[in-house]
């Protein structure tokens, strides 16, 4: 793993070559995330959701566009620490967030070393970021993800039996399980190692992996 690559600064241009190091293990996460083939799992929750009035609606803390994918729509999914699919100037220069799909990295693996240019800002054409929240981050623009999330919020109005499924949330990083714990309606909590729900909590825990736990559900159903 790359030392700091997580943090903003690990981008900025400096001496020796540290934007490449940094932008060599966003760009090879990228190429993995666009050969991904979302496994079974997706597509059950996809189905399940065809049973449901008013459908079903995505929220993550993956940044690896899965979802999307897998067949939800943009209008379905809310990314909580964004998308390494989209992009956004370094210094914040215009406030803009733009796909990287004209981004193609050229990775040296075996040294985490991006070879070519790495994106930069279409306005200012300075060194460009995922748009993903990384630790002590106060450069993210979040304006993508409260969309996503107004899209959210207006879902919910709607849904007057809500069940949540959570899917391997886990407490070091707690964004998606204090969501699903602060929702009012069932919680089915799946999770291997951290499958218990807080006292008083209406809902069940399944200590399962997460397809393990995903047929069983649409198999009762």
């Amino acid at each position: 793993r790359l030392p700091a690559s997580n943090q903003p600064a690990s981008l900025n241009e400096q001496p020796g070559g540290f934007t490449q190091l940094a932008w060599g293990f966003y760009g090879h996460r990228l190429e993995l995330y666009r050969e991904a083939i979302p496994h079974e799992g997706f597509a059950i929750l996809r189905d399940l959701a065809l049973f449901m009035d008013h459908g079903a609606f995505v929220f993550t803390s993956n940044v690896d566009g899965q979802f999307q994918k897998a067949g939800f729509g943009n209008g379905q999914v809310a990314e909580c620490h964004g998308s390494l699919h989209h992009l956004q100037c370094l210094d914040g220069c215009m406030g803009d967030i733009w796909p990287a799909r004209d981004f193609q990295p050229e990775v040296d693996n075996v040294h985490c070393h991006l070879l070519n240019d790495p994106p930069r800002c279409q306005w200012c054409g300075g060194i460009a970021r995922p748009n993903i929240l990384m630790f002590g981050d106060a450069g993210w623009l979040d304006y993508r993800f409260r969309e996503q999330e107004a899209n959210l919020q207006q879902w919910l109005a709607k849904v007057k039996r809500l069940a949540i499924i959570e899917i391997g949330a886990g407490t070091s990083i707690p964004s998606v399980r204090h969501f699903g714990e602060f929702q009012e309606g069932f919680l089915i909590r799946i999770n291997p190692r951290e499958a218990e729900l807080p006292k008083g909590r209406r809902g069940i825990s399944l200590e399962l992996p997460a397809l393990q736990a995903l047929e069983l559900i649409a198999g009762a159903i």
